[in-house]
Order: C-alpha cells, then sequence, then structure tokens
C-alpha cells in the first residue's frame, strides 16, 4: 500500500509541474523553484521531487544542471506526442496555435488514409466503420456523439491496413477526442458533419479513393471553418 501511495504522490507531482510548465503558467527559459523551496511547496520528500523531474527531463520539458537548477526548455525539444503532453495540451484547449496544428497532422494523415482505405478495406472493417457511423446517427448526446466520432475515424484508419498511421493514430487519439467535442460543441447542431462522414464511408464502401479522400478533406476544412468561426464570432461579441 505504501508503494501505491508513494507512486500517486509521484504521478502527482509529475501532473502538477507538467501541467504548469505545458499551460504556460511556467514559460520556456524559465527556472523552476530551487529544489528545497519546490519540495516544501508540494509537500514531497526531495527524492520524490527528484524522480519526478526525471520524467519531465525524459519528455523534453525541462533540464537539469548541478549549479542553476531545473530549467524549462523551448517547446521545439518537448517530446510532443508523448500521451501526458498531449493531455496537459488538451486541457488548456482552445487555444488557436494548438488546434491549427491538429487541424495540419489530420489534412495530412486523414485523408490518405480515407483514400487507402477505400482500395485496402475488409468488409469486416467496412462494417465497423458503418457501425460508428450508425452510433454517430443514433447519439442523444454530445459525449456519446464524441465517442462515436473518434471510433469512426479509429476505423477508418484501422482499414487503411497501415500500422504505422495506426500507431500515430493512437498516440493523438487524446487530442483528437478534445477536437472533436470542441468542434461539436461550437456548431448549432452537434451533429452538423454526419452527412460529411457519410460521404467518406460510402466513398469507402464503393472503394472511390479519391472520393473518399476528398471526402475526408472537405469535412476536416469543415471543422476548422466552423471552430473559427464561431471563435470570431465570440470575440465580436466581446
Amino acid at each position: 500500500m505504501r508503494q501505491i501511495a508513494v507512486r500517486n504522490l509521484h504521478n502527482q507531482v509529475i501532473q502538477e509541474i507538467g501541467r504548469l510548465i505545458v499551460s504556460g503558467e511556467i514559460k520556456p527559459g524559465e527556472l523552476l523553484p530551487r529544489e528545497e523551496a519546490l519540495a516544501q511547496r508540494m509537500a514531497v520528500s526531495r527524492t520524490a521531487l527528484r524522480e519526478a523531474l526525471k520524467v519531465l527531463g525524459s519528455k523534453g520539458l525541462i533540464e537539469t544542471k548541478q549549479k542553476t537548477g531545473s530549467r524549462v526548455r523551448d517547446t521545439r525539444y518537448w517530446n510532443q506526442l508523448d500521451a501526458d503532453i498531449l493531455a496537459w495540451r488538451c486541457a488548456s484547449m482552445p487555444t488557436e496555435d494548438f488546434v491549427e496544428k491538429l487541424v495540419e497532422m489530420r489534412e495530412i494523415i486523414e485523408p490518405a488514409a480515407a483514400a487507402a482505405a477505400a482500395r485496402k478495406r475488409t468488409p469486416e472493417q467496412l462494417a465497423r466503420i458503418k457501425a460508428a457511423y450508425e452510433a454517430m446517427a443514433a447519439a442523444q448526446d454530445l459525449d456519446a456523439w464524441a465517442k462515436a466520432d473518434l471510433e469512426f475515424h479509429e476505423c477508418v484508419l484501422d482499414a487503411a491496413n497501415n500500422e504505422l498511421m495506426g500507431s500515430l493514430f493512437s498516440v493523438i487519439d487524446t487530442a483528437l477526442g478534445a477536437y472533436f467535442i470542441l468542434s461539436a460543441k461550437t456548431a448549432v447542431d452537434f451533429k452538423y458533419s454526419l452527412p460529411r462522414h457519410f460521404a467518406v464511408y460510402d466513398a469507402i464502401r464503393l472503394k472511390r479513393p479519391e472520393q473518399a479522400r476528398e471526402a475526408m478533406h472537405g469535412m476536416i476544412v469543415d471543422s476548422r471553418a466552423n471552430i473559427k468561426g464561431r471563435g470570431r464570432a465570440r470575440k465580436a461579441a466581446r
């Protein structure tokens, strides 16, 4: 039991400092408080703190030097696909910069995956895409919609039958899940993109790669416009 308690405390320190860094409360180039002061502030031993700082260092967030202490590294050194870093970034969504970069990643990966799925999907994989689409159509609330939406996109990537694409998607699914919720929240009707999803499914069903590529790209462009449009509307209302 003591081991579990220590591990939980250790993880709590990682989570708290990590969120402070990724949210920008502690900025790149800034020094963390000295070890003794930080340990007191977080009510942990210096040993537990050092272990937590090692983990944050392995994620590229900080560098520790004997004489100067721990300093936050520039964002280009962060392991941006680390699950914790993605989760911390999602917790501070929506930031325009992060949303735009996520959209750019989707534009690179997902249209190509949809085209590949149209060429290579199996009947079983097509059935799973259809089931995810039907779950979206049947969703009664935003949470059910977002869960089914993420499942739809996962199934399309799985149907591409490219394990490298699948591995990448499994890393960013936390961020995409948050993105899909944000996109649905900013729409007047959270099911506004259902016809777009059907177009992707239908092109994959008919084995039309270019049609699938265009349908997926159109969905992503539409989602970006929806988020940006609502963001501008909120600013104008202030």
